[in-house]
């Protein structure tokens, strides 16, 4: 094949502009949404407010800083103007609510997710969706009762030409696809030694915490550095190995493997952070395999990796932020095709279900089959150990459904979770 260079984005971004053109959508079709943690959740609100016919109708956050300065941005970009909340509750007892879209910490993900579909919301979810291996199936049998619509935030399976490039792997650009690798590099600091303290006066603590079990407030947990403590986080894996094991599930046609292990440790900082800064997960499926290689602190810039690549028997695909490039056995390029990443895609495609009844790119149920490799990493991580299951065999069953590792303990007036 002789090399050739595609440029997608002009004309994705042209065609998907045309179709978000504020105002296109009647009254009868609005759709209105509360958004919840308002770090990432102005990403949300940015992209709702460029698909047709949605509405801002909450901003919600535990911060009152970040209260005041998503109800200003929304200002002036819709008619309505958004009620500013700290309780996320008081979205769901809105009945002119449609959809609760939750940006924020983990722990959060499946306790918000389940009351919103039992309180009638579709919801969108930020990735991982759960902490634990038990919110995860919990969360899907919530969805699947309730019939309400539930997309988690891995993106990349709306861009189009992420798309493109799947359907060229599945139908054969490569041949038979054994492995994929996937690669997270960074340069993550310190954390330091938290110091217990009093709560600041624009933070609502006890509502950040949920339905965890209570600890004392200290300064290096909020607003991010709660990822890397095992009560509240999953690590670098769940941050953003996700989103990488995600595309390598998509590419290898694969949900649940029989083999897990997962080697590293905390290597450069003597800190606070439980989880690891530098490891390897590595998952066997029987018939190919997939590892995902997290740097949190060194950026590995010499090497510069894609983010996943995959490996076939007659070359190699490998994905960076949207774009792709395929190479031959002797290294040689073959096709390369232009980034058209944005979050819009996914979020349209999230409206579009709900209106018109078209597929969700990524649905709770295939997701938490995602996120599932993460929890399975961070277990063997834990135990020191390599987990493994026979075909007949389930992966609760293996570990134990109350350990907990599968399940964690929640805060009194929470235990309806369990």
């Amino acid at each position: 094949m002789t090399s050739r260079r595609t440029f997608l984005h002009a004309s994705a971004l042209t065609t998907l502009s045309t179709t978000i053109a504020r105002g296109q959508e009647p009254p009868s079709n609005r759709v209105r949404v509360g958004v919840m943690g308002l770090s990432r959740g102005m990403a949300h609100i940015k992209a709702f407010l460029q698909v047709p016919g949605v509405e801002i109708a909450y901003v919600c956050d535990v911060d009152t800083r970040r209260l005041e300065s998503a109800a200003k941005h929304v200002e002036g970009k819709q008619k309505l103007k958004p009620q500013a909340v700290t309780d996320f509750r008081k979205i769901l007892e809105d009945d002119s609510v449609d959809v609760l879209s939750i940006a924020t910490p983990n722990f959060w993900h499946a306790p918000a997710t389940i009351l919103a579909c039992q309180a009638g919301k579709h919801v969108y979810v930020e990735k991982p969706g759960s902490h634990n291996p038990h919110e995860a199936t919990k969360m899907v049998a919530v969805a699947k009762e309730t019939k309400k619509l539930v997309q988690m935030g891995n993106q990349y399976r709306s861009v189009p030409s992420i798309i493109r490039g799947m359907t060229n792997l599945r139908e054969g650009a490569i041949g038979k696809v054994t492995y994929a690798r996937c690669w997270y590099d960074n340069a993550r600091g310190s954390i330091g030694k938290g110091v217990e303290g009093p709560v600041p006066e624009w933070l609502d603590y006890d509502q950040w915490q949920g339905p965890v079990p209570v600890r004392p407030y200290k300064d290096n947990l909020v607003h991010y550095d709660w990822h890397w403590h095992w009560h509240w986080g999953n690590g670098e894996l769940g941050n953003n190995g996700v989103h990488a094991l995600d595309l390598a599930r998509w590419g290898l046609e694969v949900d649940s493997p029989l083999k897990v292990g997962y080697v590293g440790g905390r290597y450069h900082f003597d800190d606070d952070q439980e989880t690891p800064d530098t490891g390897d997960a590595v998952f066997d499926f029987g018939n190919c395999g997939a590892s995902w290689h997290g740097s949190s602190c060194h950026p590995r810039r010499h090497e510069n990796h894609p983010f996943i690549a995959f490996y076939g028997e007659g070359g190699t695909m490998a994905f960076g932020r949207g774009g792709y490039e395929t190479f031959d056995l002797k290294g040689k390029v073959t096709e390369t095709v232009e980034s058209d990443f944005g979050d819009v895609y996914h979020f349209k495609n999230f409206i579009d279900a709900i209106r018109e009844g078209s597929p969700l790119n990524a649905p709770i149920a295939d997701a938490q089959r995602s996120t599932m490799l993460c929890h399975l990493g961070n277990i063997a991580y834990r135990q020191n150990d390599t987990l493994e299951r026979s075909k007949a065999q389930s992966w609760k069953d293996v570990i134990g459904q109350e350990t907990p590792l599968w399940k964690r303990a929640y805060r009194e007036g929470w235990e309806t979770l369990g």
